[in-house]
């Protein structure tokens, strides 16, 4: 039986308490699995929510110490960070609670959000034609620096992590998941490590010289040398991946 040593409950939320003081022990009878690798993410309906329940694996040894008594573990900042990305008017899916598990040392963990209903992911662009997308790209570039000039840097501002859906009238909506890994600098986001950040997406080059012409004007930045930065960041992540 795993022993939940924490639970932190978002006040608006506490109808749920039950919910989530069980969710250790029925975590895997629960709900359907999205995701599963070295964390695993579950999608359960209670009371007529969509619940989001993604559990951490235990961490290594050295981690365990490090997240037991000198840095907030996983499940503790992504809860912590999307009450601030809420507050700032950045969309990310609303937070309901946090479990930490374990006794002495940290065990696993989880986070516990509202399901986000935006089916749409940034992978659409791996080897996908510019051609009908460009509404997309453009609003996303200005959603971006939007968030870049609120001072928060996503440091995992990758496909997977940016949901997206576009409505009937070409209104495109952006949401930011994984948020674990946030600066809030309290500052605009200076223009390299801006540049520098959308170096994880994918897509051609033609996506990202339409995302950084956008993104320029959105920030007053000149277009050439704006282009100049993403595109060099951009090849040389993945030429370093590679």
């Amino acid at each position: 039986m795993k022993a939940a040593v924490k639970i932190t409950l978002n006040p608006a939320y506490q109808g749920l308490r039950g919910f989530v003081e069980e969710l250790p022990q029925r975590f895997e009878r629960e709900g359907t699995v999205i995701y599963d690798a070295r964390n695993q993410i579950r999608v359960i309906e209670h009371n007529g929510l969509v619940i989001n329940a993604k559990r951490y694996c235990v961490p290594r040894l050295f981690n365990r110490v490090v997240y037991s008594f000198l840095r907030q573990p996983k499940a503790v900042r992504a809860y912590q960070n999307a009450l601030c990305l809420q507050q700032m008017g950045i969309t990310t899916p609303t937070p309901i609670a946090y479990i930490l598990c374990g006794r002495r040392l940290l065990g696993e963990s989880y986070l516990v959000t509202i399901q986000s209903a935006l089916p749409r992911n940034f992978y659409e662009f791996r080897h996908h034609s510019l051609q009908g997308y460009e509404s997309i790209v453009r609003q996303f570039a200005r959603f971006t620096a939007d968030i870049h000039q609120k001072g928060v840097l996503h440091l995992d501002y990758s496909p997977g992590n940016i949901l997206f859906d576009v409505d009937a009238n070409g209104q495109a909506q952006f949401l930011l998941v994984d948020i674990n890994r946030m600066q809030f600098r309290g500052a605009p986001i200076g223009q390299r490590d801006a540049c520098k950040n959308f170096c994880r997406l994918w897509g051609n080059q033609d996506f990202f010289e339409l995302l950084a012409d956008e993104y320029a004007t959105a920030c007053g930045w000149n277009k050439a040398t704006t282009r100049t930065l993403i595109l060099h960041y951009w090849k040389q992540f993945w030429r370093r991946r590679k």
